[in-house]
């Protein structure tokens, strides 16, 4: 399975590459050119070979701080936003020159939240994104943090790049971390820990071997990279985490060599629209079922009906997205519903030929239809 799915690597024709603030700078703050260099030669040697590269990146607040002579990153949002801002162009400017020196063309997206959670907007990010990578360009992409508030935020690039390798269909994604993968352990603390070549089912076990946030210029950790994995595993693509400081890293992830930690692709890819339900859209609630209703949307085709629904969570109105859970609390789909909570509770239990005597004008006889629902497991 392993050789597989490594293997199946060398005929990716979509990467993105996502790199992390503490890859692309010192330990001082200072952005490490050589180490961007590196990877700018590689991502241009595989759009040589005809590859579609995109490369998601960290590393604006750093940019932004070395340029205002800060040591320490700021703790409130408008010094953030502010520091994006400065960091921003510079940090693209880099980029560009060296892309230029390589012959390829460089094309800045900056992406936010609403970007991915209006359709209108994630078809339109989709379409540009699938022109840039027609016309040969190496879209950079970053969050806006210059003009993001806190429910607009994607929040970190790990989740920013597997939602840019959902919206683009891509074959594999590829984390450059400052470790070498996912370990039983941390491995700066026990000298035991073993690094995982491959990782099938991300289940509560493995969850735990993530710790939190990473390095004090960064705002990832291993429990982020996990987060990004189950995006973009759902959506058919392989995730591999590596280290960004080894040389060649790119070239020996996509011929196949044993590197880093790979997540399995789950076989079915995700329509464009299943994608957008699934990963683009904000969570606003939680539908908890009994098991003959999880077995028969899992198993049975099903919609979600009244009847199997036996708690609900959250504060939501029709159309907003919500996620089922099983009795175990685990996450079996995600989708649009139909009722708004109150609506939802006073309906859970009763049979379909129950509801508009319940909630009289009432159209829809399933709390989220078929076609509106994206299974997760």
């Amino acid at each position: 399975m392993t050789m597989e799915q490594r293997t199946g690597l060398k005929k990716a024709k979509r990467i993105v590459v996502k790199v992390g603030t503490s890859t692309i700078t010192y330990d001082t703050g200072k952005l490490n050119l050589r180490r961007m260099e590196e990877l700018v030669r590689e991502l241009a040697d595989l759009v040589n070979q005809g590859r579609e590269m995109i490369l998601v990146t960290s590393g604006a607040v750093a940019a932004g701080m070395d340029r205002m002579a800060l040591k320490k990153r700021p703790g409130t949002m408008p010094e953030k936003q502010a520091l994006a801002a400065i960091g921003q162009g510079m940090l693209m400017h880099i980029y560009e020159t060296l892309f230029a020196g390589y012959g390829q063309t460089a094309a800045q997206v900056l992406l936010t939240k609403e970007n991915s959670v209006r359709h209108n907007q994630y078809t339109n990010s989709r379409n540009a994104l699938l022109a840039l990578l027609k016309m040969g360009a190496v879209p950079v992409i970053n969050e806006n943090d210059a003009i993001a508030v806190d429910e607009l935020k994607i929040g970190d690039n790990d989740t920013l790049s597997a939602t840019v390798a959902t919206l683009v269909d891509a074959d594999a994604l590829i984390l450059l971390s400052d470790v070498e993968g996912l370990y039983t352990a941390n491995p700066q603390i026990d000298p035991e820990a073993k690094l995982l070549s491959q990782i099938d089912e991300i289940t509560p076990a493995i969850e735990k071997m993530a710790g939190g946030a990473g390095s004090q210029l960064g705002t990832g950790g291993m429990y982020t990279k996990l987060q990004a994995a189950k995006i973009a595993v759902n959506a058919g693509v392989t995730m591999l985490i590596a280290s960004g400081f080894r040389n060649g890293v790119l070239r020996d992830v996509l011929e196949g060599q044993p590197v880093g930690t790979l997540f399995a692709a789950k076989e079915e890819h995700l329509k464009a629209r299943k994608g957008w339900l699934a990963f683009g859209r904000r969570i606003d609630g939680d539908l908890v079922v009994d098991a003959g209703c999880a077995e028969a949307m899992l198993h049975g085709g099903s919609s979600l009906l009244a009847a199997g629904i036996v708690a609900v969570e959250g504060d939501f109105v029709a159309g907003n997205t919500v996620r089922v859970l099983d009795p175990e609390q685990r996450e079996i789909a995600r989708g649009i519903v139909n009722y708004a909570t109150a609506a939802v509770r006073s309906i859970m239990g009763h049979q379909t030929n129950e509801i508009t005597a319940i909630l009289p004008g009432q159209l829809h006889s399933e709390v989220i239809h078929r076609d509106n629902m994206v299974l997760m497991v």
